[in-house]
């Protein structure tokens, strides 16, 4: 018989070979275990601190935590006394500074005392082993649950929470006295009287003469022309020696004229206009911004800060925007002299609307 040329009959030569199975690799879905692994080190073992070994040391420093608790009450009602005592004073810019710094360090010693005084507590009297909590997305069984609430006394028995009432009540009574100067400064915030009846009267009265802004210089009728637009505020306002800008913020006004026969008036508000000119609260009904921007072709007001729109041919009618309600309007005439005046205050709140204001 024939052989091959590397040696093998004729008959296993035109067969293919079975490849040889390589006994050291592993065989399908077996861990392979690696022997150089690198042991899981463990927690080190728990120190001791001084408070944990001498009571008197743990004495010591749950007054020290309580000294920090009745510290931060202490500034924190420092902070509204200094407050009160130390008013600011528009004409003594010394009471500003004088009224910052004591109210500052007063809500600084009452931030840092609880601050403090929980960080120290944390390091000197709880225990401070460390431990690992395995975390499960789905709820846990009954007795994991139950293990939950065992894991909370022991933390409540490891803190002192309860036990040491010194420290509870002091932390509790720097909690509550924290946000007592914020309240006092936030409140301040708000007038003194209700600003609903403050909104509805302003410095505009019968006979009160119509004036350039900034100047105080009286308006003339025959001084407004068709297309023009002035900033106005009442005669008076720029010789105040107090409150000039509460007032002004109430009392801006612009002044317009147009064509009378593109004016459409109501048949109550017939008389309010004085040949063609008409005048509007400059204090947008949105959010108080002011409506400084008169489109003289399609006689619209325009609020900048967040695009409110006006019609004053149709008395001010809201057109675009979220402002709530049409500016309201100043009845107007002219006196003896020719000068535009007021015939009375505007007869609704000016400024923003607010749910609760009843017009």
């Amino acid at each position: 018989m024939a052989e091959a040329h590397d040696g093998t009959s004729g008959e296993t030569a035109g067969k293919a070979v079975a490849p040889q199975q390589d006994h050291s690799a592993p065989p399908p879905a077996v861990a392979v275990v690696r022997a150089d692994r690198i042991p899981n080190p463990g927690f080190p073992p728990e120190r001791l601190r001084v408070t944990d070994l001498d009571p008197k040391k743990a004495k010591h420093a749950e007054r020290t935590i309580s000294l920090l608790f009745f510290l931060s009450v202490i500034g924190s009602v420092l902070a509204v006394v200094a407050y009160i005592l130390f008013p600011i004073d528009d004409q003594d810019p010394s009471t500003i500074r004088l009224n910052n710094m004591l109210i500052g360090v007063g809500i600084t010693l009452g931030l840092l005392g609880i601050g403090i005084g929980a960080v120290h507590w944390s390091k000197a009297l709880m225990h401070g082993h460390e431990q690992v909590e395995e975390r499960h997305p789905t709820r846990g069984s009954d007795e994991s649950r139950e293990r939950a609430v065992e894991i909370f006394r022991e933390a409540n028995a490891e803190s002192g929470f309860t036990r040491r009432t010194l420290v509870r009540n002091s932390l509790i009574g720097a909690v509550v006295a924290t946000p007592i100067p914020a309240i006092a400064l936030f409140r301040d915030l708000a007038p003194a009287e209700d600003p609903v009846a403050l909104l509805k009267h302003t410095m505009w009265d019968t006979g009160v003469r119509l004036t350039r802004d900034p100047s105080g210089t009286p308006i003339k009728a025959s001084e407004v022309t068709i297309g023009s637009a002035f900033h106005v505020i009442p005669e008076g306002l720029a010789e105040l020696e107090s409150h000039r800008l509460e007032e002004k913020a109430k009392a801006a006004v612009l002044l317009m004229r147009l064509p009378i026969d593109e004016l459409n008036e109501r048949e109550d508000r017939a008389g309010w206009s004085y040949d063609g000119i008409v005048a509007y609260s400059k204090i947008c009904t949105h959010v108080g911004c002011p409506v400084a921007l008169y489109e003289q072709q399609t006689h619209h007001l325009l609020c900048p800060c967040h695009q409110s729109q006006f019609d004053v041919a149709n008395h001010c009618a809201v057109i675009f925007g979220p402002a709530a309600r049409p500016l309201p309007q100043l009845p107007i005439t002219v006196d003896e002299e020719g000068y535009l005046v007021a015939q009375s205050d505007f007869t609704e709140p000016v400024g923003p609307s607010f749910w609760e204001r009843a017009l």
